[in-house]
């Protein structure tokens, strides 16, 4: 290149697990609806207002066949998700004790500093739950009016609505405005706007896509952590003394691998019209077998976090003590026959995203990331290529407005800076193809981990994690002995549903760092998934599923939604 830029590569990651009961085709849990409100939709509003940023998207396809289910539930006025079935009910006198519960479990279940206290009704509606709480203990759920669950229902949702549509939708204005005492009317006014952004939310991406404003990437369909689908021993490169779990390895894992990787290729291009060029492995777990897997698969590049390139270097006696010695470009790992191309994250500059600019004034949160960038450039020789790789949604609930001024103000500030130029990391493989940048150096091993601390700890090596993946093991034994007897329809459920049990969520919520109501939440589901893998296989489920696997506990940062690449 002519002058000497910095090539910015911002990596928004979008995930959601499935939260749906497979054999009830019931939600069990509304974080994928919630966050579309929220995130997604707000995510694609600043990249419609900001025509000079680029950023490049991350979609799971599970977290978008949710996004296409739950769009369709909207066409159809048919929920099959229990919150939005109870906002629709036109008679909230008559409900269950059990809906009653649902209500008062969930309905305050938001970070409370920034999207409960703002709002004095919501707030009031918090205050006499408190007062009465010793009575509902006692399962007196009908104390409760319904025009106090009518309420609630009703402020949850708009808490859970993006700074977009709270500026840009008369609807949510006016419901604000109101406060209380809101009608069956306001309550079908307000699922409207639910069901009108449910529907939206691809859509906008796809045009977005089309218009050549972004890239757009996937993961193994389910979110698998693929190095150890493939060897669990792969959990020793970086954690020597790590105790593992009783089962030596996971049953053919390697096959297991691939049909993700496979099935969300074909989605992805099914939804995108297009083929993915990149992938992020789920949690940024990679290997050298993984990352081979993905190069035979057709995967141009992929992505993961700095710990594990500084142990990579370590482990080959390659100079590793600062990033400017070899962070800022991409990096070449072959198996002989095909080559993928790595990229690495700027922990320090992800985690100031993700952790630290939610405590700042937007202003000085961006003049701090770009003087950041601006330090890299004017001590690199070479141009830098600078990957900032982070959750797309579950940071924003700790910012002011959900991150509305510091996102606006950051793609204007990237988007401006003579210096500074907003890529993706398909732009970066371009230009070496062109010669306009040094070819991607070559990696000759890589160690295995992830993007968080540049191990597999969050996943394994601790009692509660192991004894997840010793269910999982034990459950795909069964499923080997069973699967031939069945039919080819009980069989696509059965692989469905092997597949939800063998993403990464279930084992990162495990662990006593956690709060005990959400380790309790995904627990349960978890062996609920195992469970109903069981009943699918035509077995009954082993008892010891009925027993928790880690009751939490802790108080980790951010609630437990996002970790630091660094501990």
């Amino acid at each position: 290149m002519s002058d000497k830029k910095l090539l910015l590569n911002l990596y928004w990651h979008m995930h959601q697990p499935d939260y749906r009961d497979l054999v009830t085709g019931e939600f069990v849990l509304p974080w994928t609806y919630l966050h579309a409100l929220k995130d997604y939709s707000d995510m694609a509003f600043h990249l419609e207002q900001n025509p000079n940023a680029r950023v490049t998207f991350n979609f799971v396809p599970i977290l978008v066949e949710q996004l296409e289910d739950y769009a369709e539930q909207s066409r159809s006025g048919q929920w099959r998700d229990p919150l939005l079935r109870l906002l629709a009910n036109p008679n909230l006198e008559n409900i269950t004790d059990e809906e009653c519960r649902l209500i008062v479990d969930s309905c305050f279940k938001a970070h409370h500093e920034k999207m409960l206290s703002p709002f004095p009704h919501y707030q009031r509606l918090l205050k006499l739950y408190e007062l009465v709480a010793p009575i509902m203990q006692n399962g007196q759920f009908h104390y409760l009016s319904a025009q106090y669950k009518a309420d609630l229902l009703v402020w949850y949702h708009l808490a859970w609505t993006g700074e977009s549509l709270r500026r840009k939708n008369k609807t949510v204005q006016t419901l604000m405005q109101k406060g209380v005492l809101f009608t069956l009317e306001d309550r079908q006014a307000l699922l409207d706007v639910i069901s009108e952004t449910l529907q939206g939310i691809l859509p906008r991406y796809q045009a977005l896509l089309k218009k050549g404003r972004i890239e757009m990437t996937t993961t193994p369909y389910y979110h698998p952590i693929l190095p150890l689908l493939i060897d669990l021993e792969s959990a020793r490169d970086a954690m020597p003394d790590a105790p593992l779990p009783q089962s030596a390895t996971y049953p053919d894992g390697y096959p297991r691998a691939i049909a993700h990787v496979q099935a969300a290729q074909r989605y992805h291009e099914k939804i995108f019209g297009q083929p993915a060029n990149g992938m992020w492995p789920a949690e940024g777990a990679v290997s050298h077998p993984a990352l081979s897997l993905l190069a035979e698969q057709g995967v141009a590049w992929a992505a993961t976090g700095q710990g594990v390139l500084a142990n990579s270097l370590r482990k080959l006696g390659l100079p590793h003590d600062t990033p400017s010695q070899y962070l800022y470009q991409p990096y070449k790992i072959t198996n002989g026959q095909q080559d993928i191309v790595c990229f690495f994250r700027d922990d320090h500059l992800s985690d100031k995203i993700g952790f630290e600019y939610s405590k700042q004034y937007a202003s000085e949160a961006v003049h701090d990331f770009i003087q950041s960038l601006e330090h890299i450039l004017a001590n690199s020789e070479e141009t830098p290529v600078v990957s900032v790789i982070l959750d797309g949604e579950n940071a924003w609930e700790y910012y002011p407005y959900n991150g509305y001024y510091f996102l606006h103000e950051l793609y204007q500030a990237l988007a401006q800076h003579p210096d500074i130029q907003m890529t993706t990391f398909s732009d970066i493989l371009a230009l070496q193809q062109k010669q306009a940048l040094p070819a991607p150096r070559l990696l000759d091993d890589i160690c295995a981990g992830s993007w968080v601390y540049g191990t597999f700890s969050t996943w394994i090596g601790e009692p509660a994690k192991n004894r997840a993946w010793d269910l999982l093991c034990e459950a795909k034994r069964h499923y080997d002995q069973q699967i031939h007897q069945l039919s080819a329809e009980q069989k696509q459920k059965c692989q469905q549903q092997l597949a939800l049990c063998e993403g990464s969520d279930w084992f990162w919520w495990f662990g006593d760092y956690n709060s005990a109501q959400s380790v309790q939440s995904f627990d349960q589901l978890y062996r609920r998934n195992l469970s109903n893998l069981y009943k699918l296989l035509g077995l009954t489920a082993p008892a010891h599923l009925l027993q928790p696997i880690s009751l939490g506990g802790g108080d980790a940062e951010n609630a437990g939604t996002m970790r630091r690449g660094n501990a």
